[in-house]
């Protein structure tokens, strides 16, 4: 997709693949999503900041199973008790991981735990059970996908050994084509 002027039969097509049906009302427009940038100290990575700013800002439809929430919004599962989000601060992560096997005592799992649900992540949505997917916005692996549950983290994408796709928020390249 152009992200400098998208076309307006992609933008359709997009809209049409994750089920938005109010031509776009539901997206951000861009001087929400750079005020929401502001905020957090932040630049949304490419293509997720043109979807909630030009296609929608969450969709029923996913993946993740859930759908993809709002851009300031959490999964329902979400749960209490998490601390404080800090999408500014990088996301501690580069490799997976699985705090199940770590021999290292609680003490120091638990700070890295919360740093990794967190830091420097947008929540894209659940697969439910605990099942979170994050897109990294700062950090080493910016614009990368991680998948965190609640036995480990992985990244997802051809270079982690988990699917041929790409590691990043993408749209299908058969509707990115402008």
């Amino acid at each position: 997709m152009n992200t400098e002027h998208a076309d307006p039969h992609d933008l359709a097509a997009i809209r049409a693949a994750f089920d938005v049906d109010d031509g776009g009302e539901s997206a951000l427009g861009w001087e929400a999503v750079q005020a929401f940038e502001a905020e957090h100290g932040i630049v949304l990575p490419e293509p997720y900041r043109t979807f909630v700013t030009e296609v929608t800002n969450g969709s029923h439809t996913g993946p993740p199973a859930y759908g993809l929430v709002g851009l300031a919004e959490m999964p329902d599962d979400w749960g209490d008790g998490r601390g404080e989000r800090d999408l500014s601060r990088p996301f501690p992560l580069t490799s997976s991981w699985l705090w199940d096997e770590d021999p290292r005592p609680e003490e120091e799992i638990e700070p890295i735990l919360d740093q990794m649900f967190n830091h420097g992540t947008i929540v894209l949505g659940t697969d439910g059970c605990g099942m979170y997917w994050h897109l990294v916005v700062t950090g080493p692996h910016r614009g990368h996908i991680w998948f965190i549950a609640g036995e480990g983290a992985t990244p997802f994408g051809a270079g982690f050994g988990s699917t041929t796709a790409e590691p990043g928020f993408e749209v299908p390249p058969q509707l990115g084509s402008g």
